[in-house]
């Protein structure tokens, strides 16, 4: 909690305020009951102001103040009466100035702390990420965040509030009858033994509830995030069995804290009704004693000053839940400010400029964190030269996706070096190494904006034109003009409206808008047919020349025309790295590969060796529509082909 305080520097000045104002309020509310017992005294019962017993100097210099040695009782009715009014009005005034000053102070906290909880989850790396899961980053970033926010609010007024009125209205029921105070020291103890009994067993409990919230906004942001999955399995039912188990969790926790809580109220209650029947019974009983200096109107300040002490105590109360929920908010809090970022970037912003090698892996071994089998990569040891395109394929689970991202510093290989530019990567400010790639995975992130605005994420300062030749190379441009608003068309969160193919489409546009140095492509084709994806890579050979291509395919006809391939073998090696016909002759796995995807006769007829190469051209000229209505005009040719 300590460090949450530090968020409240920039706010002193309201946060000093904000306690004085609680002052003034309170005394006002202090001085009420008082100035009601002249009223009833002197004013409703007629009794005499210079009484030796019961008389008030108090009373009598504020009359001949304003009346002068001659009044009336209906005058000091009338006068006392304004006076309360006045002083509720001013402290209302106070009241409404410490509000103000209390919500700035801590709603201006909570900005800054938001921003840099935000900030610092942004620096995580991906393996950080993954450790907090979504749903806790969310949880921490909104609900703890706000207990935190409306425990300093509270705190600001809360804090002055209650003890003001334990010690205010302590001393007013002194200086009206010391039989008022002993009702009060008889009341506090049975009370507090209330409060410490319930709280003990409630505050343990807070941490739990945000564990609880935790599981809950898992669930849900998985169901919502795979809600398509969840409808094609038909798992509805299965799901909210399982977000029912959560919130049910979630719920019996909160229902215990409640049930605790909840005896609070009641105890207080009643103790307060036995507090007032007692100081009833006393005062009345005193009245009937002649010069026993206990007056009506001292009965009624009595019971209201017991009300406010005793309501004091009730707000400590709540004081203390406040700081136990905040704690362990704030402890959540501060995990996160507190997490150093795994990856951290170094200095260096530019390569060395006698390097022809882009990108170069150099004895390199990874492992995902936490995992203890075999690493996913072992002893890489890869060069790839500036403006080649280089394409690595291998069977599924062999650490291709892996490999690239130990480029852009997703992950840091856990033995070797990884170098862009003839400079390691660690050298890099994340910043300026992350400029030089353009990076399109298998599955394309696009966010709730405009299909301009998605585009434009690439390069931010880009021109209308630069934007459209980018859709265009990126063979976007067709179904984007299809929309009705065309570029400024609004995209559906995570691109729920449109298809895998279009996503991807548009994902590449905004990595060709950036016109990096390198280029990566995670399998980012995978959704485009193959006529569509010859014509894409016609525009990267045309737009991209002069930029390090690294390209990730399962098909063979995606990497044929590559420069280099590289093979990743099951155990996570690359002995093979050559063109398509020397790996066809060198590398088993290729062949492997090679082979089953040409039984289909997809490209080339295997029996007699004769490449349909040319064919396959020509459909790539079509567009998909017209291959399929082709295919279906020469059906039987095709089974030929099969």
């Amino acid at each position: 909690m300590k460090k949450m305080f530090h968020y409240l520097r920039p706010y002193r000045f309201l946060a000093i305020i904000s306690p004085l104002m609680m002052v003034g309020e309170v005394t006002a509310d202090l001085l009420l009951p008082f100035l009601m017992s002249f009223i009833v005294n002197y004013g409703i019962t007629g009794m005499d102001l210079t009484d030796p017993v019961h008389g008030s100097q108090t009373a009598i210099a504020i009359m001949e103040f304003f009346h002068g040695a001659s009044y009336s009782r209906m005058e000091l009715i009338v006068t006392f009466g304004i006076l309360m009014l006045v002083i509720t009005l001013i402290g209302g005034l106070f009241g409404v100035l410490c509000a103000y000053t209390a919500a700035r102070a801590a709603q201006g906290m909570g900005y800054d702390l938001r921003k840099d909880a935000y900030g610092k989850v942004m620096s995580f790396s991906i393996e950080q990420t993954d450790q907090f899961t979504t749903g806790s980053l969310i949880t921490r970033m909104t609900n703890d965040i706000t207990m935190v926010v409306d425990f300093f609010e509270m705190l600001m007024r809360g804090f002055v509030r209650s003890p003001m009125f334990l010690i205010g209205g302590t001393a007013m029921l002194l200086m009206l009858d010391l039989k008022f105070t002993a009702v009060l020291l008889c009341s506090i103890p049975v009370m507090a033994v209330v409060l410490v009994t319930v709280l003990s067993r409630a505050i343990p409990l807070y941490s739990l509830i945000q564990k609880k919230l935790d599981n809950v906004n898992n669930v849900m942001q998985e169901n919502v995030t795979g809600a398509r999955v969840v409808k094609a399995y038909v798992q509805e039912a299965y799901e909210c069995n399982r977000f029912d188990a959560a919130n049910r969790e979630l719920t019996d926790v909160n229902y215990t804290v409640a049930k605790l809580m909840a005896v609070i109220s009641p105890v207080l209650t009643v103790l307060l009704n036995l507090a007032i029947v007692a100081i009833i019974y006393i005062g009345g009983w005193n009245i009937r004693i002649e010069n026993a200096g206990m007056t009506t109107g001292s009965i009624m300040a009595a019971i209201t000053y017991m009300t406010q002490v005793l309501n004091a105590l009730m707000m400590v109360t709540n004081v203390f839940q406040q700081i136990s929920r905040a704690s362990a908010s704030a402890k959540r809090v501060n995990e996160i400010l507190e997490t150093e970022p795994v990856v951290v970037g170094g200095t260096e912003t530019e390569g060395r400029t006698n390097s022809d090698i882009a990108v170069s892996f150099q004895n390199v071994s990874f492992r995902y964190p936490d995992t203890k089998d075999r690493p996913v990569l072992q002893h890489i040891n890869l060069d790839v030269k500036k403006g080649e395109t280089l394409a690595i394929i291998g069977a599924t689970g062999s650490g291709k996706s892996s490999l690239v991202a130990l480029i852009p510093r997703f992950y840091d290989a856990v033995e070797g070096t990884v170098s862009v530019m003839g400079r390691p990567v660690q050298e890099y400010s994340l910043t300026s190494l992350r400029q030089k790639i353009g990076y399109v995975m298998q599955k394309s992130e696009l966010f709730s904006d405009t299909v301009e605005g998605n585009i434009r994420w690439g390069k931010p300062d880009a021109t209308m034109e630069e934007v459209e030749e980018a859709a265009e190379a990126a063979q976007a441009t067709e179904f984007i003009n299809g929309f009705g608003a065309k570029f400024q068309s609004y995209i559906a969160e995570k691109g729920a409206s449109l298809s895998g193919g279009q996503k991807q489409r548009m994902s590449i546009a905004r990595a060709f808008l950036r016109k990096p140095e390198i280029l990566i492509l995670d399998d980012a084709t995978s959704a485009l047919d193959l006529a569509t994806e010859s014509r894409l890579r016609q525009a990267i050979h045309k737009r991209m020349q002069g930029t390090t291509v690294i390209m990730i395919a399962q098909r063979i006809a995606s990497v044929i025309e590559a420069d280099r391939i590289a093979v990743i073998e099951d155990d996570g090696t690359i002995r093979h790295c050559d063109t398509h016909e020397q790996l066809l002759k060198t590398s088993d796995t290729y062949r492997s590969i090679y082979d089953s995807q040409m039984k289909s006769g997809a490209y080339i007829e295997k029996n007699t060796g004769v490449t349909q190469e040319n064919s396959f051209a020509n459909q790539s000229s079509l567009e998909p529509d017209e291959v399929t209505v082709q295919e279906q005009k020469g059906g039987a040719q095709s089974d030929g082909r099969e």
